[in-house]
C-alpha cells in the first residue's frame, strides 16, 4: 500500500486563504494545508469538526510549485451587503427580512486575491495507509464538488495524480514528475527547479496558522514549514486529453 497521495491542482483561478478573513481577502503563494484539508475532507463528505481535525493531524502535506502563475495575483472587487437604507435593502435573507451587517443595511466592500495559471503538485503523506488508500478512491469519486480555495475555482484537471510509497515528502516531490495536458503549459511559467514547501517539526520552519481546528467557529492552529529548492531538474511527462 502507498503512504503517499500525489494531487494535481492547476486552475485558471486558485485562491488559498490564509491570514485574511475581512475585507481584505489575500491569497497564500501556494496552497493552504487547510485549504488541501478542506478539499479532502469535501471528497469524504465529511462537515465534522471532529472528523476533520483528525484529518488535518494525521496528514502532513509538501508542495512542488511547478508553475507559480502570473507574478502578481489578480484583485477582483466585490460588495457583500443589503444597500445603504434600511427602508430600501437590496439583498434579503431566505425570509425576506433585510439582510443586515452591523445592525443596519449596508454594503460592504471586498477585495479578493486569487492566483492566475498556476498549476502546483501536492504530496499527502500519513503513516496511515489505509486514509492514504480511502484518500485517493474518494479524490476519484468525490462525495461534494471539489474547489481550488473558492468555490469559484474550479480545477482544470481531475485532481488525483496517483500513489506511491515515499521516504519523505521531500523525496516524494523530488522523483514525482510534473504531468500536464498536450500544450497546456504553453506561454505559463513552467520553473526548472521549483520551489518546494515541506510541512516540518516545531522549530525547523516558519510558523503559519492554517492547521484545522474547527469550520464552526473558523478557527486554525499553527503549524511549521520550510522552503527549499527542487535540487533535480523537473521531470515532465505529458498526457493526451483521453487519458486526463
Amino acid at each position: 500500500m502507498a503512504n503517499t497521495l500525489f494531487l494535481r491542482l492547476e486552475s485558471p483561478l486558485q485562491s488559498w486563504g490564509e491570514d485574511s478573513q475581512w475585507s481584505d481577502r489575500r491569497t497564500a503563494p501556494e496552497p493552504t494545508k487547510s485549504g488541501v484539508v478542506g478539499m479532502l475532507a469535501c471528497a469524504m463528505g465529511w462537515d465534522d469538526d471532529e472528523q476533520i481535525r483528525n484529518l488535518s493531524h494525521n496528514i502532513s502535506i509538501g508542495v512542488r510549485c511547478d508553475i507559480p502563475g502570473t507574478p502578481a495575483p489578480l484583485r477582483d472587487y466585490h460588495t457583500v451587503g443589503g444597500g445603504y437604507g434600511d427602508t430600501n435593502p437590496q439583498l434579503l435573507t431566505a425570509d425576506g427580512s433585510p439582510k443586515k451587517s452591523s445592525g443596519k443595511a449596508h454594503t460592504e466592500q471586498t477585495w479578493r486575491y486569487y492566483l492566475c495559471d498556476a498549476s502546483f503538485l501536492v504530496a499527502v503523506q500519513s503513516e496511515d495507509e489505509n486514509l492514504i488508500a480511502q484518500l485517493a478512491e474518494k479524490i476519484q469519486n468525490p462525495h461534494w464538488p471539489i474547489f481550488l480555495g473558492r468555490k469559484s475555482c474550479v480545477p482544470s484537471l481531475p485532481p488525483y495524480d496517483g500513489a506511491g510509497n515515499y521516504n519523505s515528502l521531500n523525496d516524494a516531490l523530488e522523483k514525482h514528475p510534473a504531468r500536464f495536458l498536450n500544450n497546456s503549459i504553453l506561454g505559463k511559467r513552467l520553473v526548472k527547479h521549483p520551489r518546494i514547501v515541506l510541512e516540518c517539526k516545531a522549530g525547523e520552519g516558519i510558523r503559519r496558522r492554517d492547521q484545522f481546528k474547527s469550520r464552526k467557529y473558523w478557527l486554525f492552529d499553527p503549524r511549521y514549514s520550510k522552503e527549499e529548492l527542487l535540487k533535480s531538474d523537473l521531470q515532465l511527462e505529458y498526457l493526451d486529453k483521453e487519458t486526463a
